[in-house]
């Protein structure tokens, strides 16, 4: 079952986004808290949306947190899927497949013409999901990122010795 998550999911979406950390060998990068969720999902300008996958029983196995985006060439808006996690022990029951499609669901009901992630490329596992969906890389593309120091140098104009 996939419904939205409401505020109460909050803690345990939570949880979730760090043990998707720990899987991509990446949680001492969690600095997200609780409240932080809270505020981007339900808060007064919500920035972030996130639907759930349960058992029939109500025990949540995964979540999908997602945000808006906007393509100039399509000139509509996309979905662009910031995590997408399902517990290890609860994966190949069509609970990833049923959260994408929950999203395709949304970007079709509203005539969006993308549904978008990244993936780890070391991550063969979901790499194989995806592509067993029908998805593509976009190997032409590649990802920049700007964080810390160098993105509060760059905001505070200070681009002293960069390109």
């Amino acid at each position: 079952m996939i419904r939205t998550a409401t505020p109460a999911d909050v803690p345990v979406i939570h949880a979730m986004v760090r043990e998707l950390a720990e899987y991509e060998k990446a949680l001492h990068e969690v600095r997200a808290t609780e409240e932080q969720l809270h505020e981007a999902l339900f808060g007064e300008r919500p920035a972030a949306f996130a639907h759930l996958a349960e058992t029939e029983d109500g025990e949540p196995v995964g979540f999908a947190l997602w945000f808006l985006h906007f393509s100039t060439w399509r000139g509509v808006h996309g979905i662009y899927l910031e995590d997408l996690y399902v517990r290890p022990d609860r994966r190949g029951g069509g609970h990833g497949k049923a959260l994408l499609g929950e999203l395709a669901r949304i970007c079709v009901e509203r005539g969006y013409e993308r549904l978008e992630w990244s993936v780890l490329d070391w991550n063969e596992p979901s790499i194989a999901f995806y592509r067993s969906l029908g998805a593509l890389p976009q190997d032409e593309w590649t990802v920049f990122r700007l964080t810390d120091g160098a993105l509060d140098a760059l905001g505070r104009g200070d681009s002293a010795g960069r390109g």
